[in-house]
Parts: C-alpha cells; structure tokens; sequence
C-alpha cells in the first residue's frame, strides 16, 4: 500500500488517533550536546543556514487536491518536512493551527516530530506564559508528550512562572520581545528608564535562566530593533519571523547578526509550505528552502 495513502487511512478511520500515529517514544535521539545553545549551533551548522520552517497549515490554502481534514493536512505536512528536512535547521509549528483541527490535528503534530528526527529541532510556537503551575502542565505537554525542543512564551507575568520552560539545560523558550505584528509597537516601544519596553524585556530575559537556553523573538522585519537587541543582550539566541510573505528584511538583519557577533533563526512559512498549489508541492517547498540556503551563502 502507498504509504500516504496509509496515512490518510489510519487518521481517518482511527477513532483515537493518537494510539494509531507512531508514538513520539519511538524518536531515537542521537547522543546530542548538553544545553540547547550547543544544540542550536549544531542544527544551523549541520543544515548549513540559520532556516526555520514555519507549520502554520490553514485547510484553505491546501492543494485542491487534498481534503482540508486532519488526514490531509498529515499528508501535506509530512511530504514537506521529508523534502526540507536535511536543508533546515527547526521547524515551528504554530499550535492554533493543530489545535483547530482537534484532537486528529494534535495526532498529526505528534506523529511530525518522528518524520523531522532528532537532529532538527522542533520549536513550539504556543506562547504560553501563565501562573507557576499551570506552566508545568504546559511544560510536561510540550517537552514531554510533543517532544518539542523549545517553547515561544509571554513575559507579562515575569520570569519567575516561566521557570518550568528553561528548567532543563537541554530544553529551551524564546520570549515574545519586538514582534512583527503591525500595532505590536504601540505596547512594545513603550518608554522605560532604559529605553522601550521591548528592550528591558530583552534586558530581564537574560536573568530568568540558569543555563544557556533563553532566546528572544524578535521580528525580521524590524532590523532598528534587533540592531538595538543584540547591542543590548547579545548572547541571546534569537528567533526571527516575518520572512518570507511577510517582507522581512533577512539579508539586512543577518548582516546585523554577523557584525554583532550574535546568533539567530529565520522563520520562513507561507512562502515555503505554499510555494506551490499543485502536486509538485512538496518539491517547490525543497526548492525554495535551497533558494534560501543560497541566499545565506552569499
């Protein structure tokens, strides 16, 4: 039997999907460096680019082709993440987008953390960011059952909540800082007494971990602010959407990055995983991900 055609099968005639999809206890992690920094470098070293692949799946955007239920959505994801994944150094999926689905769409994002590997690092976008307690449920959903590697959070609450995200060494959270969203500056420049808001969240995020694991999200399509971040707190990994359909401006930022000194992920998503609306989907994301690779290089 085809194995995509399997695959649509077991979604769509398991009553609980998640015991029929491979279980996220069968990744078998090849021995890795201790803290997630090294686990960083070494992901961007081995797919050559600083490229993260955004997984934000909207059922209608999907080739025509496929149906727009969790069975196609499996079949979409996964022929992408099998072309992109030796040529990317993370993937992010977007929860909301999983979660809408219900629970055939958490089975999915479960069973692509098999299909990735160990040596690509999956980060959660969830912003998560509540009260102690609930942090360590959100923890143990996403470091324990999804397997995920790092985790996007809030800082509203403080860093003394979010503890249960940077608690292992090995594990990470990129805190919201500089988003790419419009409106976001109307919180986030914000003065302070050392600058905006953005900056002195950068500032406190760079206190709230005892081990190498704590990362800002800063948006590309704001080089002034990251120009401003790195100056600020340049150790800080940082993870940078707005490439891509958003416009960000990649090549100026990772110029910014590179005379600092400093160390950054580019989230490319609609316009890798809709690079095509045909069959050939799967082959245009590979396409356009080497495209980047390229473009990086020069």
């Amino acid at each position: 039997m085809d194995p995509l055609f399997d695959f649509a099968f077991t979604l769509s005639s398991c009553a609980f999907p998640s015991k029929c999809l491979p279980s996220n206890d069968s990744v078998k992690r090849s021995p890795m460096p201790n803290t997630f920094l090294e686990r960083w470098h070494t992901a961007i070293s081995r797919a050559r680019a600083p490229i993260c692949v955004g997984l934000d799946p909207d059922p209608s955007l999907l080739p025509p082709h496929l149906a727009a239920d969790a069975a196609g959505l499996g079949i979409f994801l996964s022929r992408i993440v099998e072309a992109t994944r030796d040529a990317v150094a993370a993937y992010k999926p977007n929860l909301a987008f999983f979660e809408a689905y219900g629970p055939e769409g958490l089975a999915v994002l479960e069973s692509l953390r098999n299909i990735m590997g160990p040596d690509v690092l999956l980060i959660a976008d969830a912003k998560r960011g509540d009260v102690l307690h609930t942090n360590e449920a959100y923890a143990r959903a996403l470091f324990g059952r999804l397997k995920a590697d790092a985790v996007t959070v809030q800082p509203y609450l403080g860093g003394e909540p979010l503890q249960p995200f940077c608690r292992e060494a090995s594990r990470g959270m990129f805190v919201l800082c500089a988003t790419s969203n419009p409106g976001a500056g109307a919180v986030q420049n914000l003065p302070t007494e050392h600058g905006p808001l953005y900056l002195e969240i950068a500032r406190q995020a760079a206190t709230w971990s005892l081990h190498p694991n704590v990362g800002l999200v800063v948006g590309s399509t704001k080089p002034e602010a990251v120009e401003q971040v790195v100056h600020t707190v340049r150790d800080l990994p940082l993870l940078l959407p707005g490439g891509g359909a958003q416009g960000g401006e990649t090549l100026r930022v990772h110029q910014v990055l590179n005379k600092a000194g400093a160390t950054g992920l580019f989230t490319f998503s609609r316009s890798v995983i809709y690079a095509s609306k045909l069959d050939d989907f799967a082959d245009a994301a590979r396409t356009e991900v080497l495209r980047l690779q390229r473009m990086f290089a020069q």
